[in-house]
């Protein structure tokens, strides 16, 4: 029933694939997959600094407001999968707090991705447990329902698929899709090697960069000689 169902995930990322990302920045990430995917600039980390997301999604479709199939997929997770919530990016109540992330700490869950509210932020910002959500507050959720579990959801315009590759650090969250996760991996590898060699030419002032001019004077632009 639309609405009010719970899917089976068909297929998910090893635990190897998975660690390869975990220390990828996410920029790098989104350069390789031609900055067209993105959870929105309203999806922050509330977490301790320092401590980056991987894993594969189990998505939720959720009534704004209400935690009801968040709760049933607390206990559906598998360790190391990331939860990821479409609250419809309401924040009008919390969808999680500490109760809950102590409950995904305990079972092993990588970490939250709430397209919503979330509370007890002190408490959540003391420890290295990734939430990212889209805003805060201390008027808690309703747990009635309808919702849905394993399912397409979209966040700002990123749609998460069942098993997808979830990855998150300070700049935020991306969706990578199951089938292009090794494509993606090879490509942002040789773009982080691409920007060491960049970095130890602005460390030994030999960077290029006529670059500059020459694109103002392709565009037209007239550039002081």
């Amino acid at each position: 029933m639309i609405g009010l169902q719970i899917q089976e995930r068909t297929h998910c990322l090893t635990s190897s694939v998975v660690e390869k990302f975990r220390t990828l920045p996410v920029a790098n990430i989104s350069d390789c997959m031609s900055r067209m995917s993105a959870g929105g600039a309203n999806l922050r980390p509330f977490h301790g600094a320092g401590a980056n997301l991987a894993g594969p999604a189990l998505t939720v479709k959720c009534r704004p407001g209400d935690n009801l199939m968040i709760h049933k997929a607390l206990m559906m997770a598998k360790p190391g999968d990331v939860i990821v919530v479409d609250g419809g990016g309401d924040v009008t109540n919390a969808l999680i707090g500490e109760l809950m992330v102590a409950t995904a700490i305990k079972r092993g869950i990588a970490g939250f991705v709430i397209n919503g509210a979330i509370r007890d932020v002190d408490a959540i910002r003391s420890g290295a447990f990734p939430v990212y959500a889209a805003g805060v507050t201390h008027r808690g959720p309703y747990k009635d329902g309808p919702g849905e579990i394993n399912v397409s959801i979209g966040i700002n315009g990123m749609i998460v698929e069942p098993g997808d590759l979830v990855v998150g650090d300070a700049d935020g969250v991306l969706c990578i899709p199951y089938s292009e996760v090794e494509q993606v991996y090879e490509a942002t590898c040789k773009k982080s090697e691409a920007e060491q060699v960049t970095m130890r030419e602005i460390a030994e002032g030999c960077l290029d960069t006529t670059w500059i001019d020459a694109t103002l004077k392709r565009l037209g632009c007239k550039v002081p000689s």
